[in-house]
């Protein structure tokens, strides 16, 4: 159907993908921590909007000529590891906001955090190859090798997984939220805070020492 076989082994280990914990699970739980669950929603809808562009251009073949030109390639990597850096120690070295200013911060400013959230969760998928290279190994597993609409059939299961990543990712930060309220009253926001920028940095290094294969 659609050019795509075996769907329900493809949405269990999607599901297994999905609950397997890892930087992006991290990122959320930290934002949930620190904001609340809007924080760690904003999160989670910018990570998936990092990995929706990396479906479509793995759809249109940008991702296969990133992974085949090592100047492309290269590009992409040095841009996300700065970029990743930059979070990295602006995070670590951020003053936290006084419990007082936070209650009479207007709501334009949660907002904004609330962007600032979202876009950076986004441009730390957007600017990954390895992102790129997950779903260029992962989804043409399930796509009919002879099937007529190979990019539609991309597509459509890119969007699938994306969804339930989504969702996955909303519960999680959900829970994370719940049962971080009294951290987000501690001097434990310090060292979350640290924590996040610490893994934004990991992840810069890991992403600048990253190979095409």
């Amino acid at each position: 159907m659609l050019g795509i076989h075996d769907p329900l082994l493809f949405l269990l280990s999607g599901l297994v993908l999905n609950m397997t914990p890892g930087p992006d699970t991290a990122y959320i739980v930290g934002r949930s921590v620190q904001m609340g669950w809007r924080g760690g929603a904003a999160a989670a809808l910018g990570i998936s909007t990092g990995c929706l562009v990396h479906v479509f251009a793995s759809a249109i073949g940008l991702s296969a000529l990133l992974m085949a030109s090592a100047t492309a390639f290269a590009a992409v990597k040095w841009a996300g590891a700065a970029y990743l850096v930059y979070l990295g120690f602006t995070q670590l070295f951020a003053r936290p906001p006084a419990a007082a200013a936070e209650a009479d911060a207007p709501a334009v400013a949660a907002d904004a955090s609330l962007r600032q959230v979202f876009w950076q969760g986004a441009l730390t998928n957007v600017l990954n190859p390895k992102v790129a290279m997950f779903f260029l190994a992962f989804i043409p597993q399930f796509v009919v090798a002879d099937a007529s609409h190979k990019p539609v059939a991309f597509l459509l299961l890119g969007t699938i997984f994306i969804v339930n990543s989504t969702l996955w990712c909303l519960g999680v930060a959900a829970v994370a939220a719940r049962t971080a309220r009294r951290v987000r009253r501690s001097s434990a926001l310090v060292w979350i805070n640290r924590a996040i920028g610490g893994l934004f940095v990991y992840l810069g290094v890991r992403i600048a020492l990253l190979e095409a294969r």
